[in-house]
């Protein structure tokens, strides 16, 4: 910790300290002493502030004292009013006009209840993104919905692709419109508006009209409500949470997708053993959509704005306190945090005015464009999420019989395990390349044992009961899932969130999502046809692309655990990878270090 000293008098200033031989905290305009929640202590008590150094401040007049002038330090305790139009300064109380000026160590984060609570709020729409994803695999296979619509046996294959790739394709298309007005209404309302739409969606689904064609429609315009969500949800996370947990708490996204996988899966099995064949049996777990719908729109509104979105746009007073409400207190290294953050604003603002699509394909931005749409379709070519949409089918295909939706349900159990385990243990320790290469290689290698074993020994009859080799086979596709929900499932969100400047954290992010949504589409339009025509080879597919994967991680990827999205320009100007791990502990190891509080930071807050 470095602490400078200084005494305003009308001749000059001098170095003192406090009783304790120690400086006198300094506080700013309207503080008080008070000790604040999650702070340091008494000094860390800040109230209805601002945080920054006098502009009339140079920078060597800070990190060394010497002689200021009186005027500098004309505010008087308590006064919230403009010192030279800029109260960065004011005396703390008790200490005799005394004012210091402090640098705390540390990585400026801390973890807090509000920020688990914004990211797992905003990560309900990955709950309801993946419950109506995996509510359609069990409906179909229901009589009633077959009796309700009007097809046949011969039109299942047809009628589940559509209905999961519909709301994709919405999905697709809504990540054009909502990167605009992220950028224009900010990331709270477009959440908000997403809710909305989705519900308005899921609702024309649950009424019963007897028209596949309406049904349909359904889907896409829920889709787009989904597709916005997933545009802005790690947008926000990844703006809003603690660099030091903003992996895990960017994971989030991806263990609340298991959460509403697992729950349509149970709610699939419930309904089919305790609810007659009726139109009531489908009605339920597709109303049932409406449930985390709802909650999303409305806990959005207890929350608070993007604290980068609101600096981007002037409202820097709101910034702040977007921030101090986040993380929990007013704490000095959260100041540190809101100037760091206004200052790398500012920077990007004086580059260049206006953004344009030119932008994207500078050579910089252009490799980080690259990456994620790689990374979203390397999430599709693992083949898990062919296995979350089709479960049921794709069980019954490695023999397991009658008891598909049961042992779906279970499938949808081990991924939540699985993420949660990543969440906790895993996603700062071995970071976002590591979990990346190891995912692949196992998920590879487990599609390839299923294929040796449905080859070898094809399912005859639904009727024969459960084979040593369907439940081997079974026991390969749980490992799958694990493999998949601590690596490809979480990693490429959090990876997304993470490497974008803010300039163009809204294109970049659009990109990478509707890459995502546009070969998810054709997959699950491509996946219940393979799955009946290609049998034990769609597996040994997957394998092939699970092992390219693996090459193109270990050449491509960089990375990005422990940086703050501040830092993300100088690790993308790099050419090696090589270096990262190295420059990784570099950083830690200067932050650790004392350093002077330069005077450049708070001309950036005026």
């Amino acid at each position: 910790m470095a602490c400078y000293l200084a005494e305003a008098s009308s001749k000059g200033t001098s170095q003192k300290t406090n009783r304790n031989g120690r400086p006198a905290p300094l506080y700013l305009a309207g503080a008080s002493p008070k000790r604040s929640p999650g702070g340091f202590g008494s000094r860390s008590g800040i109230s209805n502030g601002q945080v920054g150094t006098h502009p009339a401040l140079r920078p060597s007049q800070i990190e060394r004292p010497g002689r200021l002038p009186a005027s500098t330090f004309r505010a008087k305790r308590g006064n919230t009013g403009p010192l030279s139009a800029c109260p960065w300064l004011t005396p703390a109380p008790g200490n005799g006009g005394r004012m210091a000026c402090w640098k705390h160590s540390g990585n400026g984060s801390r973890r807090t209840f509000r920020a688990f609570y914004l990211v797992a709020l905003c990560c309900v729409g990955s709950f309801l993104f993946a419950y109506d994803t995996g509510i359609i695999g069990g409906i179909l296979t229901f009589q009633g919905f077959q009796e309700d619509f009007r097809y046949g046996p011969s039109q299942k294959a047809d009628v589940g692709s559509n209905s999961t790739s519909l709301l994709q394709a919405g999905a697709f298309f809504s990540c054009f419109f909502i990167w605009p007005f992220t950028a224009k209404y900010g990331r709270r309302w477009s959440i908000i508006l997403a809710s909305i739409i989705f519900c308005a969606g899921a609702i024309v689904q649950t009424i019963n009209t007897h028209s596949l064609a309406a049904f349909y429609v359904a889907r896409v315009v829920s889709g787009v409500g989904v597709g916005m969500a997933t545009v802005v949800i790690p947008m926000y996370s990844a703006e809003m949470a603690p660099k030091s947990i903003r992996g895990m708490l960017g994971s989030m996204f991806q263990f609340f997708f298991t959460m509403g996988v697992m729950t349509s899966y149970f709610v699939d099995y419930g309904v089919s053993k305790h609810v007659k064949s009726s139109t009531r049996q489908w009605q339920i777990p597709v109303g049932l959509q409406l449930v985390p719908g709802a909650i999303l729109g409305l806990g959005m509104l207890l929350c608070k704005e993007s604290t980068r979105w609101l600096a981007r746009t002037g409202r820097r007073e709101e910034a702040l306190q977007s921030l101090i409400w986040v993380r929990g207190g007013d704490a000095p290294e959260v100041q540190e945090e809101f100037a760091e953050i206004i200052a790398s604003i500012e920077e990007e603002r004086n580059q260049k005015e206006g953004l344009t699509w030119r932008e994207l394909i500078q050579p910089v931005n252009r490799y980080r464009i690259f990456l994620i749409i790689a990374l979203q379709i390397g999430v599709q070519l693992t083949g898990n999420t062919s296995l979350a949409y089709y479960a049921p089918q794709v069980f019954a295909a490695v023999g397991a019989g009658q008891n598909n939706l049961l042992i779906t349900g279970f499938f949808g159990l081990v991924k939540v395990v699985s993420c949660l385990f990543y969440l906790l243990f895993l996603v700062e320790r071995i970071g976002r390349r590591g979990s990346l290469l190891g995912g692949a290689f196992l998920m590879g290698t487990y599609m390839l044992i299923i294929a040796c074993l449905t080859a070898t020994h094809p399912p005859k009859s639904v009727d024969q009961g459960l084979t040593s080799t369907a439940i081997a086979s079974m026991t390969m596709i749980y490992l799958e899932a694990m493999s998949y929900n601590i690596s490809w499932g979480p990693a490429p969100w959090v990876y997304m969130g993470e490497i974008f400047p803010s300039r163009i954290r809204e294109a970049g992010i659009a990109i990478g999502t509707s890459t995502q949504w546009l070969f998810n589409f054709v997959f699950s339009q491509a996946t219940p046809h393979a799955v009946q025509n290609l049998g034990w080879k769609i597996f040994l597919m997957f394998c092939i692309f699970n092992w390219a994967l693996v090459v193109f991680v270990w050449f491509f990827i960089k990375e990005t655990k422990g940086k703050s999205l501040e830092e993300m320009d100088a690790l993308f100007s790099r050419t090696s990878i090589r270096n990262d791990t190295e420059s990784s502990v570099e950083k830690h190891d200067d932050e650790t270090e004392p350093k002077p509080v330069s005077g450049s930071i708070g001309e950036k807050l005026q």
